[in-house]
């Protein structure tokens, strides 16, 4: 972590671990990047048991220079400036955190994961724990880390099945000259690939922005991928749509056969 990050994170840890309420603080991976990149941010998830204070105490605990202060609509989202660094914080739930897992475990109600995936997991596992009250943390950690192959292989049906639907989509775009869908199904084919070859290697899926880095560091994947994913990610004039959905369809059989 660098020293401004480091100063800037343990300003809000000092002011936040001060509520009995606050089980864990950790630092999402966003932070990591240098402070000048544009997709540096720095996000803290802040696990809690009970109530916090509202938005509006929030504010005013977090110091006068926190700039352009909003929080979102359930209340538990909060995003403002500390000069020219913006700052996210998180307030989430130990109970909810624990249902979540608990999903995950026992496999009888996947469906409530199906839109939002496994990112959330990926943050309870990768975050950096900067704050912890007890070992909680830990103990969903290590509860995350053995799941049984049976939640991978549901988790990949699930997304292999939506992959499909995108190349049909594709397919349909391409019959009827419609550019926009075409270009709606791409996004949605190619994210589905890569969701399934997390599943296949057992990993959960990480922020959008860490995709297409992550899914090539890979152990396990089809021979010559990198070389697909990235002539499919990249605009040339001369590659039409016919040859971008040949190759969809062949990035699909491929990860399909694994």
């Amino acid at each position: 972590m660098k020293y401004k990050t480091k100063l800037l994170a343990d300003r809000f840890v000092s002011l936040l671990s001060r509520w009995p309420q606050v089980e864990c603080i950790s630092l999402n991976e966003a932070a990591d990047s240098d402070t000048l990149d544009p997709y540096f941010a720095l996000i803290l998830d802040v696990y809690y048991r009970e109530e916090i204070p509202g938005p509006g105490e929030r504010k005013g605990i977090y110091g006068n220079d926190a700039a352009a202060f909003e929080t979102s609509s359930s209340g538990h989202k909060d995003r403002f400036l500390i000069g020219n660094l913006p700052v996210r914080l998180e307030f989430k739930a130990a109970k909810q955190i624990e249902e979540l897992v608990e999903i995950a475990e026992k496999r009888e109600q996947l469906w409530l994961i199906k839109d939002s995936g496994t990112y959330g997991y990926y943050r309870l596992t990768q975050g950096e724990v900067l704050f912890s009250r007890s070992g909680w943390i830990t103990g969903i950690q290590k509860r995350l880390s053995v799941l049984d192959d049976d939640f991978w292989t549901q988790v990949r049906e699930a997304n292999q099945s939506k992959m499909e639907h995108y190349l049909s989509d594709l397919g349909a775009a391409l019959i009827n000259d419609d550019q926009f869908h075409y270009l709606i199904s791409s996004a949605l084919f190619i994210k589905s690939i890569c969701l399934i070859l997390f599943c296949i290697n057992k990993k959960f899926e990480p922020s959008h922005r860490g995709y297409y880095n992550k899914v090539l560091e890979l152990p396990v994947l089809p021979e010559s991928f990198k070389a697909q994913l990235e002539t499919f990610v990249r605009e040339k004039a001369d590659f039409t749509m016919e040859r971008k959905y040949s190759l969809a369809k062949l990035i699909a059989k491929n990860v399909v056969a694994l």
